[in-house]
């Protein structure tokens, strides 16, 4: 099956696709229970089309991911199609990317950045005043540096 056949309404989906897009996931609660969704979108070679991932899918599967959707369903939303597995259905990763985006490493020769000393400031990085901010932002800030 390809994305281009997918009609709303739509049950017993099985297709293979490449992740293109994810969003951060959300939690809600339904009858007394949590649970968490993502948005996503898949592609293959006839098109795109908006994926929803719940619960444990939204860990397992990433940007760049090579996915099979087995037994999904599809449901419109404000006039868009949107897939997810249902009741019934199952992500399988079939290739999986090395993410990049937990990498934070900054590679640079600039020694103002080295030392954390910019001439043109009137203060150096570390010194950092909270005055631009209001009161919640500062503790905020503050719980912020004790984690890292």
């Amino acid at each position: 099956m390809e994305i281009k056949d997918i009609q709303a309404n739509q049950g017993n989906i099985d297709i293979v696709a490449e992740v293109i897009e994810k969003e951060d996931s959300r939690s809600f609660e339904k009858f007394g229970k949590v649970g968490k969704v993502c948005n996503s979108k898949i592609k293959d070679p006839s098109g795109n089309i908006k994926l929803t991932l719940w619960n444990e899918d939204i860990d397992k599967i990433n940007v760049g991911d090579k996915i099979h959707l087995q037994n999904g369903w599809c449901s419109e939303f404000k006039g868009e199609k949107q897939i997810s597995t249902g009741k019934f259905g199952k992500i399988e990763v079939l290739e999986k990317t090395e993410r990049k985006s937990d990498d934070k490493t900054v590679y640079t020769n600039d020694p103002n950045i080295l030392t954390g000393k910019f001439p043109d400031m009137e203060t150096d990085v570390e010194e950092e005043s909270t005055e631009d901010y209001s009161e919640d932002d500062a503790d905020i800030i503050r719980e912020e540096e004790l984690v890292e």
